[in-house]
């Protein structure tokens, strides 16, 4: 008991920060702070935007941005993730949110932080690298187009009509549009997504999303337009953490939710920590910690009215490019926004809608690499098809059905490709010590299969209809030396051939069985029937030398004296024949 609660304590504190977290925020502050401000002025519209978007309002982005990016910067096992609201968790907030309302979602994001607990716990983290490039690409251009989609009613500055599917959301906003048009909304969307993306081209390390939506809310205010419709009233200040909206009743009917939710927070954190990674040099994140650090941010943001957070792709890949090198940076973020919070609420109260669709609509855009797309569709047909599917899927479906989807397509379509490297194929025997008359007269009476890769579900019953249609002859050499791998399908279908072999008077002889298939051609009572009357050999000589004495037995050939080999058992079976026998 001891020693399990010493394992116990071990892997908990594993998982906290520790001294070297310290050494590396004291390295180059300056930088880290320079970083963590650009962060934050890229962060506030989109903050403010994702909580706009998941139906709790401007001030729950802004609470999860403090909160949840606070949190995640100090326990996450990241040195450069930036955390809080993003779109793609926006887009499972939104029929949440519309089903069981906000009390829903809070309690939603408690369930699914604990959840993301758990997975640190058992570890998880490491299978994060087992999703295929494809089911990610397309992942990320599905999410791009959703988030887009989202915005539509703000650009056009029509309310939000009734509706679960993005797309018919969509259509509802457009027809209403139609019938009584508001440009002066869809000249601050329109306008502050271009000055995005020009910038963007033009001057990379300008934060041009925060002064475009500064310069629309000037607009706004200096001209009066009251068709630019604000956010509106910001509490000056975050709420007093709370568990009041916490119903014990409704964690049964929420479990679902709070799995896509963990699911997501889980997919997209890691996902994002490994393209940090992958744009620096030196750094490499703990994916079980930043589970952790992902499961405390998203239990504390709900008690402050947040909406449940996970690492942001794109304030990350701001935060590297910036020149952070520690977690100084995202936390400086983190205590930025929240002054932004306490001091400027009534400034940002007057930020136009429209322009935080705008600035949204930019970064969907943004969002699509174009290049991957191309290398990702001209690979392979397979990875086209996946990457295809999962866009399609996140579009009309959700986002964790889309991931499932991708995932089950790209492993059937990986077993296929196995499959169809399983090779059985019969292979001419060995003169060794016969004459060329001696051995015209074995070819006559034994056949010789050598099966390669895989002998499992996938491949295994065509592997049956090739054995079980061999012509008459007295004797079936399986040489199984270049098995790589062997289920119980595969056995049972060898040992269904083999029945069927013997059904024939046919006699079945093997040669080279590893060591690892014993036990799964025993388990299905295969083992045994290779066994019959010593017909498993080491070798494929051995095997040919057995098979002739049979027939010698039989009186199909002639007696000659002769060594006799004896049937090697299963203890000291070598399996070490060369590819060439």
């Amino acid at each position: 008991m001891s020693t399990l609660f010493a394992r116990a304590w071990a892997r908990f504190t594993s998982l906290l920060p520790t001294r070297s977290d310290l050494v590396e925020a004291r390295r180059d502050p300056r930088r880290d702070l320079l970083a963590g401000l650009t962060v934050a002025i890229v962060a506030l519209p989109l903050a403010l935007g994702f909580g706009v978007s998941s139906g709790l309002g401007a001030e729950a982005g802004l609470a999860t941005a403090v909160v949840a990016g606070a949190l995640a910067a100090v326990f996450g096992g990241s040195n450069l993730q930036v955390s809080g609201p993003t779109g793609a968790m926006t887009v499972v907030l939104v029929p949440i949110v519309g089903q069981y309302g906000a009390t829903g979602v809070l309690t939603v994001g408690v369930m699914a932080g604990v959840m993301l607990v758990a997975l640190a716990a058992l570890r998880a983290g490491k299978y994060m690298q087992y999703v295929p490039a494809p089911v990610v690409e397309g992942f990320t251009l599905g999410i791009a187009c959703v988030i887009g989609l989202q915005q539509v009613p703000n650009a056009l500055g029509v309310p939000k009509p009734e509706g679960d599917r993005v797309l018919v959301v969509t259509w509802r906003a457009v027809e209403e549009f139609a019938k009584s048009p508001n440009w002066t909304a869809v000249g601050f969307a329109v306008a502050v997504a271009a000055v995005m993306l020009a910038g963007a081209r033009w001057r990379p390390t300008v934060p041009f999303s925060i002064l475009a939506v500064i310069a629309a809310t000037i607009v706004a205010q200096v001209a009066g337009l009251d068709a630019a419709k604000p956010i509106g009233d910001l509490p000056a200040g975050l709420p007093a953490p709370s568990l009041s909206f916490l119903e014990l009743g409704s964690l049964g009917s929420l479990f679902a939710p709070a799995v896509a939710v963990a699911a997501l927070a889980a997919l997209e954190s890691l996902l994002s920590a490994s393209v940090a990674d992958g744009m620096t040099v030196g750094q490499k994140h703990d994916p079980d910690r930043e589970l952790f650090g992902q499961g405390l941010a998203n239990i504390a943001a709900p008690l402050f009215g947040g909406v449940p957070a996970t690492g942001a792709i794109a304030r990350t890949a701001v935060n590297v490019r910036t020149g952070a090198s520690s977690r100084l940076a995202a936390l400086t973020h983190a205590v930025i926004l929240a002054v932004i919070v306490f001091a400027a609420a009534p400034l940002v109260s007057k930020i136009p809608l429209a322009a935080l669709a705008g600035v949204l609509l930019a970064t969907a855009i943004r969002m699509v690499e174009v290049g991957s797309l191309k290398a990702m569709a001209k690979a392979t047909r397979s990875d086209a098809l996946i990457l295809v599917l999962t866009a399609v899927a996140t579009l009309a479906l959700d986002l964790v059905y889309a991931v499932i989807i991708g995932l089950v397509v790209a492993g059937a379509l990986a077993l296929r490709a196995v499959a169809k490297q399983a090779r059985f194929d019969q292979v001419p025997l060995d003169h060794g010590d016969h004459s060329a008359e001696e051995h015209a007269l074995l070819a006559e009476h034994i056949v010789a299969y050598r099966i390669d890769g895989p002998l499992f579900f996938a491949a295994a019953h065509r592997f049956l209809l090739e054995l079980t249609e061999v012509a008459d002859v007295r004797v079936v050499i399986l040489r199984m030396s270049r098995v790589s791998t062997m289920d119980a399908t595969g056995a049972l279908v060898l040992k269904d051939a083999v029945e069927k072999l013997h059904r024939r008077g046919i006699v079945v002889m093997t040669s080279g069985i590893r060591p690892g298939q014993r036990q799964v051609l025993d388990s299905v009572g295969a083992l045994d029937l290779l066994r019959l009357d010593g017909r498993e050999y080491a070798t494929t000589p051995e095997a040919i030398q057995g098979a002739r004495d049979h027939l010698e037995m039989a009186g199909v050939l002639p007696a000659v004296p002769a060594q006799k080999t004896q049937p090697t058992s299963a203890k000291t079976t070598d399996v070490s024949e060369e590819p060439a026998r």
